[in-house]
């Protein structure tokens, strides 16, 4: 290693967190064969990690459930000094986590760090989330009876999460699963394991058991084929594209495991023409930007009332022309590369197919020279509903903006899509947002506001976006299961 990642991580004092071995019963496993991590700034390669089997696979599911029944009968307070230990380790080692996470997922650092603050909140939510797992007691419809509802942990549960959140994903699953009771598997995306496998060392060093967190890498289809196909696992969390999903539900359904998905987003941003036009600007920037465009909540349509339209677009195009392209550790950056080649080239398909169909293209010039996995931030304005962009989630720095004239056109256009994650709307009429949060089909809606997640919300999406919701006191619901309780007879 050579490059600008080489010499960051050389530094580290951490040296382990490049220590690419998987965690399995407490035991860090080299596999039998490694596959290589590469910077997607410069496609040097940086480490190489293990390559987990079904055998391994196998072996993490029987010490997990092995485990289970401690873990279960463990105070929930014992549980969650735990996971605030963990959530503390994270924060200390915020700088050199934050440095792994660039160098492997490509996002700027100041945006790393970010994620390591949000990951630990997740840690410290669900810590005391997991003290209040009240059930109920229901008004007896029986004589000299009572009746109990009572929330019990699931069981083993595994965790699939993706490459572009690679720690605050695995937090937010995880934290929620041992807080419940339940044992977690990890199996992190295949370009970003040594953040996963670095804070897996750091939930050891915080006192979380043997078989109770566990980290695996490797194929993605072969591991989680063994997850799919064993009982023993009982829930099953993934954060993924649609298409992957859709064959991630249909496995689990032969074992009919509890599922929860987070999938695709291809969010509307919708800008009405009473609203200040540099706090829509600054917004729609924030929305379609934040970790290069390549966000499942990123707006994808940015739809913009005809009477301010083109004076948005003057403005948009201004602020696009700022943003910086170049490696996530130099302190200019703003957009980072694309962390798979296969999304920097939809960008590019995108864009090639709108300017083809008459859209107008502007693109900053930062960055123009760099390599493959670069996408220039771009705006294409004049867009119709029949381009690609707009039928498609980009998950890049690639923004559409759309012109209309009706609210409730906008309405119409806004949900013509499979996917209902997230929405922005931008109105200075209250009667306006209330009406349009109640019309847009989506889980979760920003109004005036582009910054709107967290520990204590509910996370989760509408129509083929997902099923289930993550953080808040409904994310811990996913990891645990109702149990009704009938004590008659109590008159004697």
């Amino acid at each position: 290693m050579t490059g600008l990642a080489a010499r960051h991580l050389q530094a580290l004092h951490r040296r382990d967190f490049l220590v690419g071995d998987a965690l399995v019963d407490g035991r860090w496993i080299a596999g039998e064969q490694r596959h290589v991590v590469v910077d997607p700034a410069s496609d040097e390669n940086i480490a190489d990690v293990a390559h987990c089997s079904a055998a391994d696979m196998d072996a993490a599911v029987a010490a997990a459930s092995r485990s289970f029944p401690g873990w279960r009968d463990l105070l929930p307070a014992k549980r969650g000094a735990i996971l605030r230990a963990w959530a503390s380790l994270l924060r200390d080692h915020s700088d050199e986590l934050s440095i792994v996470i660039t160098c492997e997922q490509g996002k700027p650092l100041a945006e790393a760090q970010h994620e390591i603050a949000y990951a630990a909140g997740f840690l410290e939510w669900f810590a005391a989330e997991g003290e209040r797992a009240y059930g109920d007691t229901i008004p007896s419809h029986k004589p000299a009876s009572l009746l109990q509802v009572r929330m019990q942990p699931i069981g083993v549960a595994a965790a699939i999460t993706p490459w572009n959140f690679p720690v605050a994903m695995i937090t937010r699953k995880a934290g929620a699963a041992l807080a419940a009771g339940c044992p977690a598997i990890v199996k992190p995306a295949p370009e970003t394991p040594l953040s996963a496998l670095a804070i897996g060392r750091l939930a050891q060093a915080a006192g979380v058991p043997s078989g109770i967190l566990q980290v695996l890498t490797g194929n993605s289809i072969e591991l989680s084929g063994s997850l799919l196909r064993d009982p023993r696992v009982r829930a099953l969390s993934f954060t993924g594209s649609t298409e992957v999903g859709r064959l991630l539900l249909e496995g689990a359904a032969e074992t009919i495991k509890k599922v929860s998905l987070e999938l695709g987003g291809h969010a509307p941003f919708v800008v009405f023409d009473d609203v200040d036009l540099r706090k829509a600007v600054n917004g729609a920037i924030a929305a379609k930007f934040a970790t290069s465009g390549q966000d499942c909540l990123a707006a994808n349509r940015i739809y913009v009332q005809k009477n301010i339209y083109e004076a948005f677009v003057e403005a948009f195009g201004a602020a696009v022309a700022q943003l910086r392209v170049g490696h996530g550790l130099e302190p200019a950056t703003d957009i980072g590369p694309m962390t798979k080649l296969s999304v920097a080239n939809k960008c590019k398909t995108h864009i090639d197919d709108a300017t083809k169909r008459g859209a107008r293209v502007f693109s900053s010039s930062h960055g123009a020279a760099l390599g493959g996995n670069f996408v220039s931030p771009t705006l294409l304005s004049d867009v119709t509903d029949e381009m690609l962009i707009v039928r498609e989630e980009t998950f890049g720095p690639v923004a559409a903006v759309l012109p209309f004239e009706s609210e409730e056109e906008v309405v119409a256009r806004a949900n013509a899509n499979e996917m209902g994650l997230a929405g922005y709307v931008y109105t200075d009429s209250l009667r306006r947002a209330l009406r349009l949060c109640d019309r847009i089909e989506c889980g979760m809606i920003g109004v005036n506001t582009a910054s709107f997640t967290g520990s204590p919300i509910p996370f989760g999406g509408w129509k083929q976006s997902g099923l289930g919701r993550e953080g808040s006191r409904h994310g811990l619901a996913e990891y645990m299961e109702l149990k009704y309780v009938c004590f008659g007879d109590l008159a004697q």
